[in-house]
């Protein structure tokens, strides 16, 4: 019996798919697995149980990888079970920030009482006139599971579409319209694109990437989309761009007392992925992972570790996390071998400074063993997968 936390709470139709053999806990420290979307995760001290993490939604910046790493603790995302959600978001901010409807509809609102407001109207509707979409230059920074959504469908729109993306998968290739152009440097985004959308993870080579320097780069009057996280951004800037009138209009899934109410800004209150849809697709896939890791041992859509695959787990499991260094995999064998234990199947995995190697036996692993395991310089988990053979 496996045993799971939810730190937020999660669609119900994602914990249907939990098998009799998971289990609700309400203390933390008892789980072998943790559901979570946006708990702040990085102070938190793991039990020894906790093997993993599945995070319901793409970023992951709430938990701390390195240490889950070093703990032998996967931790899972679910990139694209939202994709949809927030490429809508994007279209929507697309058309707001062209047109002036929010400006338009709350001077509806504050005219409400006006007998004659159908006359009105008539008169004041040309201070919220806008531009259209179509024929407009698209910019899309980050062509991943987001992105790629993005610019097909602004291509069904008539816009004139330019992706950026240094690593764009063979996948993402595939799904991607023809009729997009990919540019191999960031720099004819900034100057040729009428609006620009920014779809990459939050990390160090990316923080603050949209700053005094690129928008110099930038077309006048430019709009800008930022739907992926808040630090891509460099909002100082951003303001500084608005109040100079190099930035036409600025829309962000985040807000924040630097940006909140300033004019130029269309701040939304992070609803991109908030969807029924998204919610349901994010925790199903969620749950998916965790079991498949916790009853087989195999990781997909890890952000910490290897995607590994041995299928179902049929005979005694040993799954070792350790350092991707020299030497390991025979040390591990010669372990086994020494032991008596005959290896039916075997893989190993590596990413970047850590790895992840499975082996199946021929017969039930002994505690000394997973001690000696333990012990080889350069491990930092070992865990041993049983079932009812």
């Amino acid at each position: 019996m496996y045993q799971y936390k939810c730190l937020n709470p999660i669609a119900k139709i994602g914990l249907n798919n939990f098998s009799d053999q998971f289990s609700a806990v309400d203390d933390v420290d008892e789980a072998e697995g943790i559901l979570v979307r946006s708990a702040n995760m990085l102070d938190m001290e793991f039990s020894d149980k906790l093997m993993c993490i599945a995070r319901a939604g793409a970023g992951v910046n709430n938990i701390p990888l390195e240490k889950c790493a070093e703990k032998g603790i996967v931790v899972f995302n679910t990139p694209g079970a939202n994709a949809n959600g927030v490429k809508e978001m994007v279209l929507a901010a697309m058309l707001l920030a062209s047109r002036d409807i929010i400006g338009g509809v709350e001077w509806v609102k504050a005219n409400a009482g006006d007998p004659d407001i159908a006359k009105l109207t008539e008169k004041s509707k040309k201070k919220f006139a806008g531009t259209e979409i179509m024929g407009k230059k698209l910019g899309i920074i980050g062509l991943g599971a987001i992105g790629v959504r993005v610019a097909n469908a602004a291509k069904n729109l008539g816009m004139d579409v330019y992706g950026y993306d240094p690593y764009l998968s063979v996948d993402a290739a595939w799904s991607l319209s023809s009729d997009v152009k990919h540019v191999t440097n960031v720099d004819d985004i900034y100057s040729k694109c009428d609006i620009i959308t920014i779809h990459v993870p939050a990390m160090d080579a990316t923080k603050g990437m949209i700053n005094a320097e690129a928008i110099a780069k930038m077309k006048k009057g430019v709009i800008l989309l930022n739907l992926a996280r808040d630090i891509l951004a460099n909002e100082a800037d951003v303001l500084a761009g608005i109040n100079s009138g190099k930035i036409r209009k600025y829309v962000t899934d985040f807000p924040n007392a630097t940006i909140a109410g300033h004019d130029g800004c269309i701040v939304i209150p992070h609803l991109g992925a908030s969807t029924e849809e998204s919610e349901d697709n994010c925790a199903v896939k969620a749950v998916i992972e965790m079991m498949n890791y916790l009853e087989n041992g195999n990781i997909s859509n890890s952000v910490n570790y290897p995607n590994c695959d041995m299928g179902i787990c049929t005979k005694p499991r040993i799954a070792i996390f350790h350092k991707n260094i020299a030497n390991m995999i025979s040390q591990f064998t010669n372990e086994i071998g020494g032991a008596g234990y005959n290896i039916s199947d075997m893989t190993n995995k590596s990413r970047g400074d850590v790895a992840y190697t499975m082996i199946d036996c021929e017969k039930d692993i002994t505690d000394e063993l997973v001690k000696k395991l333990s012990k080889i310089d350069g491990v930092y988990r070992v865990r041993v997968i049983r079932k009812a053979f």
